[in-house]
C-alpha cells in the first residue's frame, strides 16, 4: 500500500521561495524591486533564492539597465507552473489524507 503523504518539492518548502511563486503565478512577471517589497526579504537573500528558483528551471532572470540603473525581471516559466500546481495538489492531500477503509 502506498504512503498516502507523497514529499513536498523542497525547493517549494521554503517560505520566500513559496511566496516568490506565489506572487509570479499571479503576475507572470515582476521586477526585482516589487519581489523584494511584497515578500520583506533583503536583497542578498532574495538574490539568492531567485537563483535556487532559476537554476531549477521555475524562473527565468533578464537584466538589464533602466537609464543608470540595473533592472532584473522575473518571470515563472511552464516547469514553474507545473510545479507550484503540484506542490499546492500534494500540500491539499495533506490536509485532507484519504480516508481509510
Amino acid at each position: 500500500m502506498a504512503a498516502p503523504f507523497e514529499e513536498l518539492d523542497p525547493l517549494l518548502h521554503s517560505q520566500l521561495r513559496l511566496a516568490v511563486m506565489s506572487l509570479l503565478l499571479g503576475v507572470r512577471e515582476a521586477e526585482f524591486t516589487f519581489l523584494k517589497e511584497k515578500t520583506g526579504a533583503t536583497a542578498g537573500n532574495l538574490s539568492v533564492q531567485l537563483g535556487k528558483l532559476k537554476e531549477a528551471g521555475y524562473l527565468t532572470m533578464t537584466r538589464e539597465m533602466n537609464g543608470s540603473y540595473p533592472l532584473t525581471r522575473c518571470a515563472i516559466t511552464p516547469v514553474g507552473v507545473t510545479a507550484f500546481e503540484t506542490y499546492v495538489q500534494a500540500l491539499q492531500r495533506y490536509l485532507k489524507p484519504p480516508e481509510s477503509t
